[in-house]
């Protein structure tokens, strides 16, 4: 039973035995003590005073003096005004912080064979170009809801749909076709992903300088682009594609290739992976061939282009092209099938899409488009809706090649680290170059994955890396600091052959030691919350504020030169515990800690 519901009850009984009247639990409201107050909760006893038909200071302080005298958890009491203020006995906060040192995996509930099984769909990149630094936002934010809903019990598949098929990806075919000359990774000495990527930036350019020759001809912008030959051999290849052309098959599956290892080494240093990869390659037919099911039961029509579509306006939307006049599937037929596939592979109970907020319209028809078709689980998908990511410079464009690439950007993260680090003087000393970079990268990806992922998840976000590597205010670094902070106290305390286990408590412990005790005791509601709201950014916040309430601590209190035995063995014991609960909040939004800076 925890502290609340005892001292909830403990009031129920104070007010019966004082006032002749039983009070339902749920009506009484215990509020945390405001910080200018003493105390560690606070009781209003204003509706109180029908019954008690006496003053608010009144009673309140004959309710304080009952409960102090009859639950001995309560140390003692104050009253302001009709606000009674409970203070806790330290006993309580002393048993309770042993009772989370017990616990290894503290605020972590692990699934059980009975566990519903949650699907996160998340990264699903196209082909065509490298991931970038929406594509971080997107992985991280994805891999770290993936950890919380695992933390809250359930069993947790991680997917990703690749875009590998479609008229984007078609452009950096041609171009490299036109203008390659047979480069390859290899030749080149780029990332697969990288050289794929500057030839969809090539048919950009010259797409673009056709355009204006045409224009520059007399037509209008409209015009042009009806009558560009090259986006006309670009759709000229995506109709070869599906119609099973061996020699652009070839390509695409080599090109593909080529892409694939590009993304598993980004995927990798960022650290994320997938249980499960789908390709829309294998999708897309399936969506076709239930589409053009539905278009025989009469949920679908078709116009007089061959083209199929869905009338919506009766649920409040418009209408949605879902196979083209020539046959060709979109992004919405592709899901439908993807769909399919999934909750044919997994018994899935929930399915959660991590896409911007761009695509809100998108899961809306999706939905309702799974349910017209007769799948019981479209109306229950949930959309994971989150904001777009911009630089100080402004917004990024994949076709012009203003993209800032995710593995640049985490080059420069980690580099930036090691210049803050130096700069600052980091206590590194004995380790060898190899250990030290890999603080050094620890350091810089952390930063950036807690940047990302501390923002409320559906807001936009300037991401900034230069704020992000400050080793002070609430940043991943100075959560990491914190945490190496407790390794380095546990390990001289080690050393030093302090012992902890078994030591003998403390007589009193101070309103601080209090205070960590209380927020290591929030962390498992934290992560109920966190997975209730699909809310990574709520676990980021916790660390923070646990970090930051023991570097308070840290400063005002001395622990391993404390005289007192007891009291020492007891900061040592609390610094441990804060340690592990800063490494189990970090290690659920993906964040390594290391063990020194």
């Amino acid at each position: 039973m925890n502290i609340e519901t005892i001292i909830t009850e403990s009031i129920v009984a104070a007010i019966k035995e004082l006032y002749g009247e039983e009070m339902a639990a749920s009506t009484i409201q215990l509020q945390k003590t405001r910080k200018e107050f003493e105390g560690d909760f606070t009781y209003v006893v204003f509706p109180l005073l029908k019954i008690s038909k006496k003053r608010p200071e009144e009673t309140a302080q004959e309710l304080g003096a009952l409960l102090a005298e009859k639950q001995p958890l309560v140390a003692s009491f104050n009253v302001v005004k009709g606000f009674l203020n409970i203070l806790i006995a330290p006993s309580y906060w002393i048993d309770l912080l042993k009772n989370i040192d017990t616990k290894e995996q503290w605020g972590i509930t692990g699934a059980t064979e009975n566990s519903p099984l949650v699907m996160v769909e998340y990264s699903s990149p196209n082909t065509n170009k490298p991931l970038h630094l929406g594509h971080i936002r997107n992985n991280l934010l994805g891999y770290a809801l993936s950890n919380i809903i695992a933390a809250n019990g359930n069993k947790v598949v991680k997917t990703n749909i690749v875009n590998d098929r479609g008229i984007h990806i078609c452009k950096s075919m041609l171009a490299w076709q036109k203008w390659g000359n047979g480069e390859t990774p290899a030749s080149s000495g780029k990332k697969g992903d990288h050289l794929i990527g500057d030839y969809y930036v090539a048919f950009d350019k010259h797409y673009k300088a056709e355009l204006s020759e045409l224009m520059a001809g007399g037509m209008s912008k409209e015009e042009a682009e009806a009558a560009s030959p090259l986006m006309a051999e670009a759709r000229e290849m995506l109709v070869k594609w599906e119609a099973g052309d061996k020699e652009v098959r070839a390509l695409w599956e080599q090109m593909n290739n080529w892409v694939y290892e590009g993304f598993d080494e980004t995927y990798k240093r960022l650290g994320v992976d997938f249980d499960k990869i789908y390709y829309e390659s294998d999708t897309y037919l399936v969506g076709k061939e239930t589409v053009l099911g539905g278009l025989e039961k009469g949920v679908f029509y078709r116009r007089p282009d061959e083209s199929v579509w869905a009338d919506l306006s009766g649920d409040g939307l418009d209408e949605k092209l879902l196979l083209r006049s020539d046959g060709t599937s979109v992004y919405m037929t592709q899901d439908i099938g993807t769909a399919q596939l999934r909750f044919r592979d997994y018994a899935i109970d929930k399915m959660v899409y991590v896409v911007g907020n761009e695509q809100n319209y998108h899961f809306q028809v999706l939905s309702l488009l799974l349910d017209k078709l007769g799948f019981a689980w479209g109306k229950d998908l949930v959309h994971f809706s989150y904001g777009m990511v911009e630089l100080p410079e402004g917004k990024m464009k994949s076709r012009e090649g203003t993209v800032v690439d995710a593995d640049d950007l985490m080059d420069e993260m980690i580099a930036t680290a090691r210049e803050t680090s130096e700069e600052l003087g980091s206590k590194l000393d004995g380790l060898t170059p190899e250990e030290t970079a890999d603080i050094y990268r620890i350091i810089g990806l952390g930063a950036l994955k807690y940047f990302m992922l501390k923002v409320d998840a559906r807001k936009n976000m300037l991401f900034n890396p230069k704020e992000s590597i400050d080793f002070n205010g609430n940043t991943g670094p100075f959560i990491q600091y914190t945490y190496a902070r407790t390794r380095s106290i546990e390990r001289k305390a080690a050393d030093a052959g302090i012992i902890v286990d078994g030591a003998a408590a403390p007589a009193a412990i101070s309103e601080k030691e209090c205070s960590i005790i209380r927020l290591l005791n929030q962390f498992p509601a934290v992560v109920r919350q966190a997975g209730t709201d699909y809310s990574p950014s709520g676990i980021a916040n916790y660390a923070y504020e646990l970090a930051k309430e023991y570097n308070q601590f840290y400063h005002d209190f001395s622990i391993l030169r404390e005289e007192n035995a007891e009291a020492k063995a007891f900061r040592i014991l609390l610094t441990r515990n804060v340690g592990k609960v800063i490494k189990t909040a970090m290690s659920l939004l993906g964040i390594e800690v290391p063990e020194r800076m």
